[in-house]
């Protein structure tokens, strides 16, 4: 302990001696040293509704409209809790007699549902908006089987091989049909698929628009899609109950139930860019360019695409699901599950990799799921032809969570890659050498104080 005020006292010197005000350090009487201490895993309280109308604040610039334009307005949250009354609480929903919630669910909304019945069997912020990321390509695969052929043959463009984000490995001018980049979309979450699935549907626009009317005919109306890809964009929304609800739909699809199955398949490759200077893989070191200032221009050849879902390997009966993550949407994740002749789906947002990885947090609420077969909160809409109701059990009690403390780690905005955060000017020298003066008072009063704290234990 007295090596750490000495430093806090050394720091303090330093930090009043730079702003012109020298002072002589003064030791402190040695106490004794207090045992560390670590803070309890808390699943994330909603009780409040925070995110009633919209996600969380983004930490990034990724939802910013472009120039000219503005942010969407909040999709409006309809006056009847789809799926049920029940289903318009916050916190955890279940039925009477359920057993306790799982435990280490750090996911800030789930469900979990009968995916033959629709029943919702418990929730924890149903209708709260968040971003769904990468899961929103259920939505995306099950647009394109309602809208094209999987035997028609697409040729990649650039465009598409750049896309950003995650990619299954497209190249300019390689061959795909569209079952095959379905096949990357799903199983390997590429951006680069969506991009070109979205050409096939005319363009992103078109596609971001028939994607919004499809989730609108489900009755998932917390969705808003900006983006083919689940790459956030302005106003783009979605729901644990709306996850569920697209899920199920495509489901019903045997192709994609078919596609979201598969553990490997094999997968084209691509020729190489007459455009772009000749460099070829070493001889002795295949894949490792001869000059390696540019990247390699040459013939790719096809390989086998794995799937990324380790649901799919690790939980007996998985169907298949779909993950996703972006940096302001955290961890996602949707998939289903049979056992004994029952099929559920689970459905996970705003999650963490800790304390236990999303994979098995979707375990965990599927076992709790598969435990209980009558259980009913509510129920998953079908379309527009089914009016919102009060289909959950009257019984259905909202659970207290296991811990409602937050401790807010994951509110903290962080800068931009540049160093700044958007709206502050760092521009102007006068601002500047305020800000220094300014920031040089706030180290030495927080350094006192916490060499004061320091000494009182």
């Amino acid at each position: 302990m007295t090596t750490y005020r000495r430093l806090i006292a050394a720091l303090a010197v330093g930090a009043l001696t730079a702003l012109g005000t020298p002072v002589a350090a003064q030791p402190a009487a040695a106490q004794p040293v207090a045992p560390p201490t670590t803070t309890p895993f808390a699943t994330p309280g909603t009780d409040s509704c925070p995110h009633r109308e919209t996600p969380p604040p983004a930490i990034d610039a990724s939802e910013v409209p472009a120039p000219g334009s503005t942010a969407p307005a909040p999709v409006p949250v309809p006056n009847t809790p789809v799926g049920g009354n029940s289903l318009g609480d916050c916190g955890v929903i279940v039925a009477d007699g359920a057993p306790p919630v799982p435990a280490d669910i750090s996911a800030t909304a789930w469900t979990v549902s009968d995916l033959d019945t629709g029943a919702v069997i418990a929730a924890k912020d149903p209708h709260g908006r968040y971003r769904p990321a990468s899961t929103i390509k259920v939505l995306l695969a099950l647009v394109a089987l309602d809208t094209l052929d999987l035997d028609t043959r697409v040729t990649a463009t650039a465009e598409d091989a750049e896309t950003e984000g995650s990619a299954v490995g497209l190249g300019k001018d390689g061959v795909y049909t569209v079952r095959q980049l379905l096949q990357g979309l799903v199983m390997a979450s590429g951006n680069d698929a969506a991009h070109a699935i979205a050409g096939q549907l005319g363009g992103t626009a078109r596609a971001v628009e028939a994607m919004n009317d499809r989730a609108r005919d489900l009755g998932a109306l917390d969705t808003r899609t900006a983006t083919p890809s689940g790459l956030d964009g302005p106003g783009m929304s979605s729901s644990a109950y709306d996850l569920a609800v697209i899920f199920r739909a495509a489901m019903a699809d045997p192709r994609f139930a078919e596609l979201l199955a598969a553990e490997e398949v094999p997968f084209p490759g691509y020729p190489k860019d007459p455009a772009k200077p000749d460099n070829p893989s070493r001889p002795d070191q295949p894949g490792v360019p001869v000059n390696p200032d540019l990247p390699l221009n040459e013939d790719r050849p096809g390989f086998t695409l794995a799937s990324d879902n380790a649901l799919l390997f690790r939980y007996p009966g998985t169907l298949g699901g779909k993950n996703g993550y972006t940096d302001d949407a955290r961890q996602t994740f949707v998939g289903a599950a049979e056992r004994d002749g029952r099929r559920l789906v689970v459905s996970l947002m705003a999650a963490d990799v800790l304390p236990i990885r999303p994979w098995e947090q979707a375990a965990r609420l599927l076992d709790f799921g598969f435990a209980q077969p009558d259980a009913t909160v509510g129920t998953l809409s079908g379309g527009t032809d089914a009016a919102p109701d009060d289909a959950g059990d009257p019984s259905a009690t909202r659970a207290a969570p296991s811990d409602p403390a937050d401790d807010g780690a994951d509110s903290a905005l962080a800068a931009p890659s540049g160093g700044s955060y958007p709206g502050v000017d760092d521009s102007a020298d006068g601002t500047v050498r305020l800000g220094v003066g300014v920031l040089g008072g706030i180290v030495v009063v927080g350094l006192t104080l916490l060499a004061r704290r320091l000494s009182r234990r």
